[in-house]
């Protein structure tokens, strides 16, 4: 009874309950000339509360109604609206319900169980009891004892619901406002208690998947996520969206709204694509359609979402990417992906080669960081993060080229390998720009960087060809051709060599056309005189190389008398070597070409030989034997024996008896000292003729062979 009687009765701002309700009714006039600015909910068309979710509304006037509210609420509706909750699960139910501004003034009344609206009845539980400025939320909790709060009293909760399964009830929310309590605010309301509340959107039975916010999380995460539009001006069909946030649950649909509130009760929704702007908050509300029951009461829970828009529209950038045009070839490498068209990184860009191609998404650029081409153009299209696409043209130009020109080094000879020469490849003049070289054996080499010549200042090669990178600004190169040529060793065809006499002097003379001589012996002109058998040299200079030529004096090779036969008074002298014809003489006046002298005498005799160089002549002794031709071996001591005991000291004396058919029949020999008393083994030999032969060589140099024939009578008596 207590709470009937604080019904009529409110105190905010401490002020007296009569004053407080002489505001509410000035106000009452206000709020009936505004109901169609501010037409809200009625009890009809209550918004369902879906499962325990938080609440967040602003109301703002009164719906079609002003409801006959009774109760605690004795002066009509103001700023209000009303909810119908379905209960799932019994238990225990409260409510905070907290204004966003501490001055905000809300009462609010709960209604049923199992009620309609045209005969609510009384509130079940009923609070107009809010001070503002000190605690302005109210709802029911789990201590308070009363049910019913009126104006002035103090008390902003009452006793929380026992409510049963299927049980709905109607709760009733308005922010009182006047002249003197002048503050709309929105609020929020949060379910508490063990009873949940019944809902499509936690029944695994009717949504069966997630359903999906449209659009990209906001920079604060606090702030409505955002739907990127790719055009301008953005004009956006709503419904594009729907199927993305459904995400396959059926008997579900969506509505789009400008407000929260149009998104809470589904009114004014947008039908028809329409320009958007990026500073508008939008809603999308989803409503549940029990396709069985259209009075379910579930079928007004809507669950809301808010978005923005973005603008996303992009522009590509057109710039110019450089590359190398190595060694003139016509062709550089090019990195596509590093031409600046546009700065997001995470954009994806496509290359192609026209335009046409771009545009019907064909032939695309596949080696986009190592494309080969000549200048030219190549179209991007940019696909941002968000899907919008813009289109760029990269023009691909070639640096400045590294002129090179074609050169040539000469270098001298060496002397040790005359076909090859010491060249400094650093000198060679290929180009006038600043630049690095390196230096290749072969033109592959150069253009794949292998082999580098890495002593190239003293660089040993034959004639032949070098290349050289040459590298300028931007790392690009040119290649140059460089031609080696070594200056062969320059000879005098006139400096020959010489054979003299080995007691002769002669001239070497190495000819005109040098421009310095410098001979072994010191001398610097261009003929040396009275030189004698030797091994010379000279240095021969033509431009910058000197060139080493030997040149020898020989002594000519003297002739050699290789054997002598002597028979009777005959000398037969045979000679080899030298350089014939030879000239033959016993007496060094008289020179004949013949080498036969007759009618020798018995003794010592010269003979004396020259060859064709007319050097001094070879001078050999010769002895004739004294010859015996008959010997008498009767022991008288006169011709008894024949006797070359006198030629023992010469070299391989051999002294042979042969008879009158040739057979050998008696050799002397030292042990007999070279005589023959006409006997052989002791037997005196037939009367008769006998031959003999004396061989032996000559104690000189040459071992000159000496032949001494004749004949012998032998007189023996038996």
């Amino acid at each position: 009874m207590e709470c009937l009687y604080l019904i009529n009765t409110k105190l905010p701002r401490l002020i007296t309950i009569k004053l407080q309700n002489m505001k509410k009714y000035l106000f009452f006039f206000f709020l009936l000339i505004s109901r169609i600015l501010f037409s809200q909910a009625d009890c009809s068309t209550a918004l369902a509360v879906c499962g325990n979710s938080n609440i967040t509304y602003s109301p703002s006037g009164i719906g079609a109604v002003n409801e006959s509210l009774g109760g605690c609420l004795i002066t009509g509706e103001h700023n209000s609206i009303w909810y119908k909750i379905t209960i799932a699960t019994g238990g225990t139910l409260t409510f905070d319900l907290v204004p966003g501004d501490p001055d905000a003034d809300y009462d609010w009344a709960v209604y049923g169980p199992n009620v309609s609206c045209g005969s609510l009845g009384a509130a079940i539980r009923c609070n107009a009891a809010t001070v503002i400025g000190v605690g302005a939320s109210t709802g029911l909790n789990m201590t308070s004892t009363i049910t019913s709060a009126a104006g002035g009293s103090l008390t902003p909760y009452c006793k929380y619901l026992d409510v049963l399964p299927g049980q709905t009830y109607y709760l009733y929310i308005d922010n009182w406002v006047d002249v003197f309590n002048p503050t709309l605010a929105p609020f929020s309301l949060t379910w508490g208690g063990t009873a949940t509340l019944a809902s499509p959107f936690t029944n695994p039975a009717i949504q069966t998947q997630p359903f999906s916010p449209p659009g990209i999380p906001a920079v604060n995460p606090a702030d409505p996520r955002e739907i990127v539009i790719c055009q301008n001006p953005a004009i956006f069909d709503f419904n594009t969206l729907s199927s993305g946030i459904l995400n396959g649950n059926i008997n579900f649909t969506i509505s789009y709204h400008t407000s929260q509130n149009d998104a809470l009760s589904g009114a004014n929704p947008i039908f028809t694509p329409q320009t958007v702007n990026m500073t508008s908050v939008y809603y999308y509300s989803i409503h549940y359609e029990d396709p069985v029951n259209p009075n379910n009461p579930l079928n007004s829970c809507r669950q809301v979402g808010a978005f923005k828009f973005k603008q996303g529209n992009i522009t590509g950038n057109n710039v110019n990417l450089f590359s190398c045009n190595n060694n003139n070839s016509g062709l550089g490498t090019f990195d596509l992906t590093s031409a600046a068209v546009f700065g997001d990184p995470t954009a994806i860009k496509k290359y192609y080669h026209t335009v046409t191609d771009l545009n019907a998404g064909i032939n695309e650029i596949t080696n986009t960081t190592n494309f080969t081409s000549a200048e030219g153009t190549i179209y991007v299209k940019i696909i941002s993060q968000y899907g919008c696409t813009a289109t760029a043209v990269i023009s691909l130009k070639f640096y400045p080229v590294v002129v090179v020109t074609e050169a040539s080094l000469r270098a001298c000879f060496i002397e040790s390998n005359p076909s090859t020469g010491l060249f400094n490849l650093t000198t060679s003049a290929v180009t006038t720009q600043t630049s690095t070289k390196k230096y290749y054996p072969s033109l592959t080499d150069a253009q794949n960087g292998t082999n580098e010549i890495l002593n190239p200042t003293a660089y040993i090669s034959p004639s032949g060809v070098i290349f050289i990178k040459v590298i300028g600004g931007n790392s690009c190169f040119s290649i140059a051709k460089v031609n080696l040529l070594v200056l062969p060793p320059v000879y005098s065809n006139i400096l020959q060599d010489k054979i003299i006499c080995i007691e002769d002097q002669t001239t070497l003379d190495a000819g005109p056309g040098f421009t310095a001589y410098e001979w072994s012996t010191g001398a610097t002109t261009q003929a040396i005189s009275n030189v004698g058998v030797g091994t010379y040299w000279v240095k021969l200079k033509t431009g910058e190389c000197i060139s080493r030529q030997a040149v020898k004096v020989y002594a000519s090779e003297q002739p050699v008398i290789s054997e002598v036969d002597i028979a009777n008074s005959t000398v037969t002298v045979h000679v080899t070597g030298g350089s014939p014809t030879y000239q033959y003489s016993m007496d060094g006046i008289n020179w004949q070409d013949s080498n036969i002298f007759t009618n020798v005498t018995r003794g010592d005799h010269h003979i004396m030989i020259k060859d064709s160089y007319n050097c001094a002549p070879i001078d050999i002794t010769i002895v004739v034997p004294n010859l015996v031709n008959v010997i008498t071996p009767n022991g008288d001591g006169i011709n008894d024996v024949i006797d070359y005991s006198a030629l023992g000291n010469k070299q391989n004396l051999v002294f042979n008896i042969f008879d009158r058919y040739g057979d050998k029949i008696f050799e002397a020999n030292k042990s007999n000292a070279y005589k023959w008393d006409g006997t052989v083994a002791g037997k005196k030999v037939p009367t008769g003729t006998y031959w003999y032969s004396v061989t032996w060589n000559e104690n000189d140099k040459k071992n000159t062979l000496f032949k001494y024939s004749g004949w012998v009578m032998v007189k023996n008596r038996d």
